[in-house]
């Protein structure tokens, strides 16, 4: 069992499902939220983008933002299919056409967390392979019109009706694609 009771943890993220999974760690936690740029260099490898988006997130909050005992929780996952990103979909074209590119093929999801409290911090990448089987037009329409899945990078959510139908298998963690890496998190945070 971890013991954070000598802090105050706080997750900054608006993502409902990495709230769900970190409470499904039993962690006690706050969370806290602050917009901060989300570009980056499109030549660098997914994993690093996922790393460094990430950090920035954590960074991005100064000390006097933060209680003083706290241990602070970021994360950024990232879908990378052909060597880019694909990000949340800005509108149901978009939506369509990731969804369209995902399917019958596998893809890469990166999901970059870091942790940071008064005394240290540090970070880690989780990587897992996702294999989509071929969808049908009719599929990927009905999903994007049902779920509208517009805050969801690669337009789709693992959790979701898409994930049950269309998703052959995965190499590396489930969790980890919905958006927060648990088993590691839990390792680093007992390291940490």
């Amino acid at each position: 069992m971890l013991d954070l009771s000598a802090y105050r943890v706080i997750l900054a993220s608006r993502s409902p499902r990495r709230h769900e999974l970190l409470k499904g760690l039993n962690i006690d936690f706050e969370i806290l939220l602050k917009d901060t740029p989300e570009d980056f260099d499109p030549n660098m490898p997914g994993r690093d983008i996922a790393q460094m988006l990430a950090k920035r997130k954590n960074l991005a909050f100064t000390l006097n933002e933060l209680p003083e005992n706290f241990l602070l929780i970021t994360a950024d996952t990232i879908v990378w299919l052909d060597g880019q990103v694909l990000n949340k979909p800005a509108n149901e074209e978009e939506a369509l056409f990731m969804l369209r590119s995902l399917s019958g093929r596998s893809h890469k999801v990166f999901t970059g967390v870091y942790v940071r409290s008064n005394a240290k911090e540090s970070g880690f990448c989780a990587e897992s392979t996702v294999y989509f089987r071929h969808l049908t037009e009719e599929e990927i329409a009905f999903y994007v019109r049902e779920f509208r899945p517009y805050d969801k990078a690669g337009a789709y959510g693992v959790q979701e009706w898409i994930g049950y139908v269309g998703i052959e298998r995965i190499e590396g963690s489930y969790f980890n694609v919905m958006g927060l890496p648990t088993q590691m998190l839990y390792m680093h945070l007992k390291l940490f």
